[in-house]
């Protein structure tokens, strides 16, 4: 059998998402060695969405993290993660919501990000009043044009903002290089150096003005063993855990292995070349351009229809292939993927064992909404 079959696929409902757990150690290990020091780590969790998996990466000594939803920080703080950053600016009912998950783990320290002073002074107003501090991140645009602060001036300005506000504690910057693409070595390092001389840059200009800078986190999942180089920053990469084909293709550098697979059948075959698989849009991240999958051991695979439920491809095995076949395929992008699923189907060895609950929703503890 090759690694991704599994002796008991016949348990195993499809489509399903199966994680590999002794591939999830191994990228793990390989994001610490990239790194030097587990404690320079802040993996973002969004990828997997996973307990287990924050509770393997505390036992390799990696103690912060970052997340994209409130509950995903709150199933940090049920993980016992000592520190989260949500990497997000809290606005609305999140300012209340941010204040009430602090108050809930009280041995976890959550922190967020702010590029803006109507929503700092939502968050000062909040957690003053409630006789908390909040540990805040200023965020900066160092090219990616989504959220942060571009201009220097009025990012130190802000920063002055912040170090002043009762309620709040900034802790440093952060920078998020999603731009940093490139396939080839030598270009992605000129775009990873670019972003991170703009970080640089204003890190120098507030330090003259007076203002520590006590930490800095930057970096995607591409950037990450570029920014690994440099001195006194915290890295972010997040697709590194599960990795996907997409990374794969363009970062074979990187050396992470795939520890993520989707688990489909054939349930129709219109024609002797043709294959319909349970493996619709509601089943894989369909936010990409075609193919959203790379099958393992199926060659010359052509998509002929994507629908909510069904993926029809073209292949000329597809004649020695049978109504029930079991097929294995890796994600374009895994990180939408696993954000369909309720749970995940865990592999130890060659055998599907056990099922962890995927964080995917929003909701906190007890909300209604």
């Amino acid at each position: 059998m090759t690694w991704f079959e599994l002796e008991n696929a016949a348990e195993v409902p499809s489509p399903n998402l199966l994680i590999f757990a002794d591939r999830v150690r191994q990228n793990l290990a390989r994001m610490c060695q990239i790194a030097g020091d587990p404690a320079r780590l802040r993996p973002h969790v969004k990828t997997h969405k996973l307990a287990p998996i924050v509770k393997m990466s505390l036992e390799l000594g990696i103690a912060r993290f970052k997340c994209a939803t409130l509950a995903e920080a709150e199933m940090l703080g049920q993980a016992g993660a000592p520190d989260v950053l949500f990497a997000y600016q809290p606005v609305g009912p999140n300012v209340e919501r941010l204040l009430r998950l602090s108050a809930a783990y009280p041995s976890t320290r959550f922190s967020c990000l702010i590029d803006d002073e109507e929503a700092a002074l939502a968050l000062s107003g909040a957690f003053s009043a409630a006789k908390q501090l909040l540990p805040v991140w200023l965020d900066v645009d160092v090219g990616m044009g989504r959220t942060g602060v571009a201009d220097a001036d009025e990012a130190q300005a802000l920063y002055a903002l912040l170090a002043e506000l009762p309620g709040l504690f900034v802790r440093g910057l952060h920078a998020y290089d999603g731009q940093v693409q490139a396939r080839e070595a030598s270009e992605r390092t000129a775009q990873a150096d670019a972003a991170f001389s703009k970080l640089d840059a204003l890190t120098g200009d507030l330090k003259r003005s007076g203002f520590p800078v006590e930490e800095r986190v930057i970096g995607s999942s591409p950037s990450f063993p570029l920014h690994a180089m440099r001195h006194g920053v915290e890295l972010s990469p997040g697709t590194t855990v599960l990795w996907d084909q997409k990374n794969a293709s363009h970062y074979p550098d990187m050396e992470f292995l795939p520890a993520a697979l989707l688990l489909t059948r054939v349930i129709s075959k219109p024609t002797e070349t043709r294959l319909c698989l349970d493996l619709g849009h509601k089943a894989v991240g369909a936010e990409m351009p075609q193919p959203r999958v790379h099958f393992l051991g199926l060659n010359q695979v052509v998509v002929h229809a994507h629908s909510e439920e069904h993926l029809v491809i073209e292949s000329p095995l597809a004649a020695e292939i049978g109504i029930g076949a079991t097929l294995y395929a890796v994600p374009w992008h895994i990180c939408p993927t696993v954000a369909l699923y309720d749970h995940a189907v865990v592999v130890h060895g060659s055998r599907a064992t056990e099922s962890w609950p995927v964080t995917r929703g929003r909701s906190l503890s007890g909300e209604k909404f």
